[in-house]
């Protein structure tokens, strides 16, 4: 008989750490394909930001010496990423191209100005700094006019606050469901023990030490939890990287560094903290309690 009774006792413990685990790995792997989708959501609008061009037509009578010197001198700001210069002999092959025809045969001198292109960090692409620039740039002596699509940048710019906005709504919806189900399913796992821990408790044993076996237990739980998540993802990874390279998700070291730390920490923060608890409550009820 009570070998029967320890036998089912165990099956259903077993199967307590298996739910437990499974709500852990399901939430842990949700948390991280949604820190993957903020990382590179960034990273995406980063790139896009840094192929705006703000173009510098210089004045004609710029020696090459005083043009070495503004370039070099444009190449140490901080907010340059990469600049090419452009020559007017240059910029009417590109317009000859373009347009099919030789453009100078009607004309019969070269209208266009020798132009700077400077491409900017993606911090520096707002409507209100890259103003800041033109008027710091229309001062310079060597530039004649200063241009670039100023509609781009503002579309740019309220576009990527509008998804950075609800990102982070659906990123703290998340993780507030992670935390209630990763908490639920402990709290569960140690309701199933509120006897054990109650006996414990009146032979003499310290809460600290009835504890410390629990929160041990339930962190190795969340690390199982996060392995199997690790899996999921890797798989997940393999086959974005795979449909869509350009994102260089595989060698994206640095984003799949902060995923695996925050889902790690996750899994042990959580786990803890909700072990904690959920046993400190136990700890304090009475006896005649454990029964509802």
């Amino acid at each position: 008989m009570n070998t029967s009774f320890d036998s089912f006792q165990k099956r259903r413990l077993q199967s307590s750490y298996v739910s437990v685990v499974v709500s852990i790995a399901l939430v842990l792997f949700m948390i991280g394909v949604l820190g993957l989708v903020l990382l590179k959501s960034t990273k995406v609008a980063n790139h896009f930001k840094e192929k705006v061009v703000m173009t510098l037509f210089l004045k004609d009578d710029v020696s090459k010496k005083q043009l070495d010197k503004f370039k070099t001198a444009i190449q140490k700001e901080a907010y340059t990423k990469n600049l090419a210069y452009i020559s007017k002999a240059e910029a009417a092959k590109s317009y000859k191209r373009d347009l099919g025809e030789d453009f100078l045969k009607f004309l019969g001198d070269n209208p266009l100005k020798n132009g700077i292109d400077i491409y900017l960090n993606a911090t520096y692409v707002t409507p209100e700094k890259m103003l800041e620039l033109e008027k710091k740039y229309k001062k310079n002596s060597f530039v004649a006019e200063v241009n670039y699509d100023k509609p781009l940048v503002k579309l740019l710019t309220k576009n990527i606050k509008r998804m950075s906005f609800w990102l982070l709504v659906l990123s703290g919806f998340f993780g507030l469901v992670a935390i209630i189900l990763i908490n639920s399913s402990i709290r569960l796992s140690i309701y199933s023990k509120r006897f054990n821990i109650k006996t414990m408790q009146m032979v003499g044993a310290t809460k600290r030490f009835i504890r410390k076996p629990f929160i041990w237990q339930s962190i190795k739980l969340g690390l199982l939890g996060a392995f199997i998540a690790f899996l999921g993802l890797s798989i997940v990874i393999y086959y974005v990287d795979s449909y869509i390279p350009t994102l260089e998700l595989i060698k994206d070291y640095v984003s799949l560094c902060y995923v695996t730390g925050g889902v790690l920490f996750i899994a042990f923060f959580i786990t803890w903290i909700s072990t904690f608890f959920a046993t400190q409550r136990f700890l304090n009820l009475q006896t005649n309690d454990l029964y509802y």
